[in-house]
């Protein structure tokens, strides 16, 4: 199977670049970017020992050089550098070839997931303050929330490792997708054909053969414009060994859907995503807690001149902590307000409530968050 996806996207670009021989084009390059700042002010029941105020940043480039041949054949790349880390490292989370014409769109290097790229989560996007796709949640390092309380696609879909997508035509306002990668975590020049890893944890850490379909939906309607998708991902959990043990895990299963609707400054949507038990541990007798993980979101917005207004609501569930009878589960409550200072440059104001339930009662906890947003997208 994953020979026969290999070699039909071989085929693909084979055809797609046929014919005669072709002067050498001139590449257009795209630079752009964008780049935030975040102050979060925090107070929750667990924050002792802990500041209430933290800042943190991002900034990203993307350079995107593009050529067309004389048969109609587009191609070229897309690196993404980023400022992001921890440690202060600049690394790339985009680094792909590409090809595309009337068969569609072929991408082979590294690149999120289809639902990660393509998936609609409602109209509250990154970057506009009331909505759960800003990592507000990083501001509460010491709550065990819920593995996927930030993760609204499907479940590995984030993962950047080195792939092969396959993107149709749009017909209609309708498009799909398929893509293919070995390994996840393995990016640009890794290359591991290992079948086991050492043990880390008691939930995979990594999936192998992953395989993610689904397709996306763009209408209007008079003044009414309408977004949707649904993707599902499928892979194998690796097996973690160590001296004396080998630990499995449940494969990967996972399926997400989301849907926007607009009308006249007013935006309305949501999502939700089921992972089941992908990536618990299986065989382990210190193995108890079963409960299914998913997450879902309800979130809207209305705008009006160069302010946008909005609110969401957000419900998270998995196993919590492997070893304990029970399940994690978290409630936020978010309502913000984004201001367009200039063309590309804006300011945004948020308040959070959230609610953790843990399955170790120590760790469940409640509070605040509070925090200015600033971006800039050029």
């Amino acid at each position: 199977m994953n020979r026969s996806l290999l070699l039909g996207c071989t085929a693909v670009v084979a055809a797609a670049i046929s014919g005669p021989a072709l002067a050498q084009a001139k590449f257009d390059v795209t630079i752009g970017g964008d780049a935030y700042f975040q102050g979060g002010y925090v107070d929750h029941d667990l924050d002792a020992g802990e500041r209430s105020t933290e800042f943190r940043n991002r900034f990203r480039v993307n350079i995107i050089p593009t050529a067309k041949a004389d048969n109609g054949l587009e191609y070229g790349g897309h690196v993404r550098i980023r400022a992001n880390r921890d440690d202060a490292a600049v690394d790339g989370d985009r680094a792909y070839l590409f090809v595309q014409g009337a068969f569609g769109t072929v991408q082979a290097g590294v690149v999120n997931g289809l639902s990660d790229e393509y998936g609609v989560i409602g109209p509250n996007v990154e970057g506009i303050a009331g909505g759960p796709d800003n990592s507000t949640l990083d501001f509460v390092p010491n709550a065990a929330l819920p593995a996927n309380a930030m993760n609204f696609r499907n479940l590995a879909s984030g993962d950047a490792g080195t792939k092969i997508v396959y993107l149709t035509p749009s017909f209609s306002g309708f498009q799909a997708g398929a893509s293919y990668m070995p390994r996840t975590g393995n990016v640009n020049n890794s290359i591991n054909l290992s079948k086991t890893e050492a043990f880390g944890d008691l939930r995979a850490m990594t999936y192998t053969d992953v395989f993610e379909v689904g397709g996306l939906y763009r209408g209007e309607f008079g003044a009414v414009t309408v977004e949707a998708s649904a993707f599902y991902e499928f892979g194998q959990a690796m097996d973690q060994v160590e001296p004396t043990m080998r630990y499995a895990y449940d494969d990967l299963s996972s399926f997400s859907a989301g849907v926007n609707v607009g009308y006249m400054g007013f935006a309305v949507g949501g999502f939700y995503a089921y992972h089941g038990d992908s990536g618990y541990c299986k065989t382990t007798a210190g193995c108890i807690s079963r409960e299914d993980q998913h997450v879902w979101s309800l979130n809207a917005q209305y705008g009006f001149g160069d302010v946008i207004v909005a609110g969401s609501y957000l419900n998270a569930r998995d196993a919590g902590d492997m070893t304990v009878a029970g399940r994690s589960k978290l409630d936020l409550w978010q309502a913000g307000v984004t201001y367009a200072v200039a063309p590309g440059l804006t300011v945004g104001l948020e308040y959070s409530y959230f609610d953790l339930d843990a399955d170790v009662a120590a760790n469940s906890t409640n509070g605040s968050i509070v925090m200015l947003d600033t971006r800039l997208a050029f």
